[in-house]
């Protein structure tokens, strides 16, 4: 197997603790407090559009090399059976330990969230501890979706410059989600943004940088603003905190601030992700700050971190009796903090790594990019 990019690692571990954050920002009820620090918590869900930019691009580029280097493209159902036995064991673990221990559903609900289909029936709470796991449906579907986008691409880029006719049919996706959004509001289904082709747009970013990473390989001028595109994505990162980007409680935003933040997101995440997929300079400060072993095994473990640290959270305030909303936000984030890490670190070793060890991989698959020349000589980088 080709060696994982540890930078695009450390890029999912990260985000994997802006959910963990989020979710102690609001069970504390800190992100619904005054003040920028509360506003820009309260968006820490960019996480999500970041974790589905790097599906998009890391599990696309086999196609797409497949089809601009003209070689045999990835087996669907080999594809497809490696990313049931990526997702599913510890998804089933972290949900039956929360339901068992939380919730009083009958056989129907038990089948309807061990078979991912929570986003497709009528939307009630979620049981203690699965708050999170809206997510999962929507990648799953993705995953299912792929096989057949990738062979609608392929066959859209024949006859001409593939790469380009690539692109061309990958910007079909973000109209889709743009569409969703409008339908969602002109026709008072809010539930459409459970499904896929709501967040499309997130997906497809990660496809078309799979595209450039096969086309160009290095981008010059990636690599030479690197540092501006970071800045730029802290910079409208604070203008998706305002409310352009929709209310902070569950308040249903407008369609301007449904379009407003979907577009920011998208935007934010392709700043963060693209210096790291296109110009994967390593000898970089961002990448020895990204790439380090900690961060990079924090990404290693980022699944098993998203899957578990809402029941950890849940886990604390029942055993301490706290009220909902309320808490010591340092002291829950601390107790949190160590157990989602200490339980995830089991989990993906007893469970991730011995699912995959049946699937014939080590691990799954991650940021198999490809490292680019070092330039000779060469500054140090953001």
């Amino acid at each position: 197997m080709k060696n994982r990019d540890a930078a695009l690692d450390g890029i999912r571990g990260l985000a994997a603790l802006g959910v963990w954050l989020l979710h102690v920002g609001g069970n504390t009820g800190v992100i619904y407090g005054d003040g920028m620090f509360a506003w820009m918590a309260a968006r820490l869900g960019i996480a999500v559009p970041i974790f589905f930019l790097l599906s998009g691009l890391l599990l696309y580029r086999p196609w797409a090399e497949a089809v601009i280097e003209d070689t045999d493209p990835p087996k669907a159902g080999r594809y497809l059976w490696r990313r049931v036995l990526r997702v599913m064991p510890a998804y089933w673990v972290v949900t039956a330990v929360a339901l068992w221990a939380w919730s009083s559903l009958d056989v129907y609900g038990w089948a309807k969230w061990l078979l991912l289909l929570q986003n497709y029936t009528e939307q009630t709470r979620a049981p203690d501890g699965l708050y999170q796991m809206w997510t999962m449906p929507i990648e799953m579907a993705f995953y299912v979706a792929l096989p057949v986008l990738a062979w609608l691409l392929g066959r859209c880029a024949r006859g001409g410059n593939r790469p380009v006719r690539l692109l061309a049919g990958i910007a079909v996706l973000p109209v889709v989600s743009i569409a969703t959004v409008v339908l969602s509001h002109v026709y008072d289904q809010p539930q459409l943004a459970l499904w896929l082709p709501y967040h499309l747009i997130f997906f497809a970013a990660g496809m078309a940088m799979a595209v450039l990473s096969v086309w160009i390989r290095q981008s010059e001028v990636v690599d030479a603003l690197a540092s501006q595109l970071l800045v730029l994505a802290v910079l409208l990162y604070a203008v998706l905190s305002t409310e352009l980007a929709g209310p902070r409680t569950l308040t249903l935003p407008t369609m301007s601030q449904s379009l407003w933040r979907m577009v920011l997101e998208a935007t934010v995440a392709v700043l963060v992700v693209a210096p790291f997929a296109l110009a994967p300079r390593h000898g970089t400060l961002r990448y020895r700050v990204l790439g380090n072993p900690v961060s990079a095994y924090l990404g290693r473990i980022s699944y098993s971190v998203f899957l578990w640290h809402a029941a950890v959270i849940t886990l604390f305030y029942k055993v301490t009796g706290s009220a909902p909303f309320a808490g010591n936000f340092v002291q829950v984030a601390v107790f949190t903090f160590v157990g989602t890490i200490l339980v995830s670190i089991a989990s993906h070793h007893l469970v991730e790594e011995s699912a995959q060890r049946l699937s014939g991989r080590r691990s799954a698959p991650a940021g198999q990019l490809p490292e680019a020349p070092v330039p000779q000589p060469a500054p140090p980088g953001p």
